[in-house]
């Protein structure tokens, strides 16, 4: 049963988030941002998670808080629905085209945290979602999970393309890395094996590293 719920209420937002690895794709997003609720969408469909997010924020300041908190929930969520990570793949990518926007993303759901965000943020708003709160989303999200996650934009002109072809590769990516691996015997690290689990010494605790 890898399913999480995870709330967070803060004098800016409330947040609740239900997340199911082993779902149907089924999703119900209600931030109060809708372009952000169409990629939550996107993302949650094709990796195939059943997600329930419901958020309320301080919209009428900006998007920012609500972002970055539903991005520490789901990072909470996927972190407890993973439990030990024993027997999933660990390991996932996808080279993903939107029109003319290529994204790739790459997985590790060994553990540790760290983000590598290359993808230009430009001054501009989709609706009220601004595209400098696309890496505060992600950097939140791996943080809280235990996640390696390299996102890089290969080729893409319009803005929508970009985040739209970013979020779905990400759920590609991370439903390939938490897959069930039958074959696979206790947690996917030969470390683990060797000292009985991933060192957290080892976790990048550089400022922006996740």
């Amino acid at each position: 049963m890898r399913r999480a719920r995870v709330e967070r209420q803060t004098r800016e937002t409330r947040v609740s988030v239900e997340l199911d690895l082993d779902g149907a794709g089924l999703v119900e997003v209600s931030t109060g941002i809708g372009f952000f609720d169409h990629l939550l969408e996107a993302f949650a469909f094709h990796a195939g998670f059943d997600l329930k997010v419901s958020a309320r924020g301080d919209l009428e300041v900006d998007g920012h808080h609500t972002v970055e908190d539903v991005g520490i929930c789901l990072g909470r969520a996927l972190r407890a629905a993973l439990g030990s990570r024993e027997g999933i793949c660990r390991w996932g990518w996808c080279l993903l085209p939107m029109d003319e926007a290529l994204a790739e993303v790459a997985v590790d759901a060994g553990g540790r945290s760290f983000l590598a965000y290359r993808v230009p943020s430009p001054d501009r708003s989709l609706g009220p979602f601004h595209c400098e709160m696309a890496p505060e989303f992600w950097r939140a999200l791996v943080r809280e999970s235990g996640l390696t996650m390299h996102v890089s934009l290969r080729w893409g002109e319009n803005v929508h393309h970009i985040m739209e072809a970013v979020w779905k590769a990400a759920g590609v990516a991370l439903a390939q890395a938490v897959r069930a691996e039958p074959r696979r015997q206790g947690v996917p690290s030969t470390s683990a094996r060797a000292g009985g689990g991933e060192d957290e010494s080892h976790r990048d605790t550089r400022p922006g590293a996740g």
